[in-house]
């Protein structure tokens, strides 16, 4: 039965409905009525296949950057790109959108765990753990998961793994293109970390101009090196050095 129908992850999928279309309509009416939203690029997503995408994106909030993904690509799939202010586009949403996330920040407390429900690929971060530095390997099950989600439709990831500016990329993301081959959006967000705190639940400041900017998918060289790959990757979602502000101390 229709009803009965799961993702790849075992999430029913009117479950998921219900937590995008109830998380969405706060999400909504933040980014239209509380901020002013602004896509560009769209012409980047025309004649995106329906799986195997990869969108890459700096990071600000927790949540929010994210959130704000879904709302445009939901009016996206219902033929609104570029447009974030049709509500009634997320009563019946698109359910094979993933986001990659840390597994220890989707649960902690139960709003994260329910976010979870929308869309999340929970991963171990192998440099941090509850607050401290680590150092350990990459778990396969992660690296499948990331591989289910590509290959049954479009996933976001934020390749720093942090909220923090021109923070490094992690090798994970280039491994992950190379061993998938998908489709790679780079992804530029702005504003976020202005209106938001750093989780993305709390307001900070009103009527903020929150920007979400779609680039050409960049072409892949199956003989590229991880490290140039994740190079590439860093300077189209402009976290990379040549980015940074000159009076900008680097961390």
């Amino acid at each position: 039965m229709k009803l009965l129908k799961r993702d790849p992850f075992g999430t029913p999928l009117f479950l998921k409905r219900l937590v995008i279309f109830t998380f969405g309509m706060v999400v909504w009416y933040r980014l239209n009525k509380v901020n002013k939203t602004e896509v560009h690029g769209v012409e980047h997503l025309a004649g995106l296949p329906d799986r195997n995408v990869l969108f890459v994106s700096n990071h600000q909030t927790y949540f929010m950057d994210a959130s704000a993904l879904f709302l445009v690509f939901n009016h996206v799939y219902w033929g609104m790109p570029g447009k974030t202010h049709a509500w009634w586009r997320m009563c019946f949403p698109k359910t094979n959108l993933f986001f990659v996330a840390a597994k220890e920040t989707m649960k902690a407390g139960l709003l994260p765990r329910l976010l979870a429900l929308a869309g999340s690929i929970s991963i171990k971060r192998t440099w941090r753990a509850a607050g401290k530095t680590v150092d350990r390997g990459v778990d396969p099950r992660d690296i499948e998961n990331i591989r289910k989600a590509i290959q049954y439709g479009w996933v976001i990831t934020f390749p720093q793994g942090t909220t923090k500016p021109f923070a490094p990329g992690r090798r994970g993301t280039a491994h992950i293109i190379k061993d998938t081959q998908p489709i790679v959006v780079p992804v530029v967000i702005d504003g976020f970390r202005r209106a938001f705190d750093k989780k993305g639940l709390y307001l900070r400041k009103r009527n903020t101009t929150l920007s979400l900017t779609f680039k050409k998918p960049l072409e892949l060289h199956p003989d590229e090196d991880a490290q140039a790959l994740l190079d590439r990757i860093m300077d189209a979602i402009e976290q990379s050095p040549a980015h940074r502000p000159k009076n900008q101390i680097a961390e």
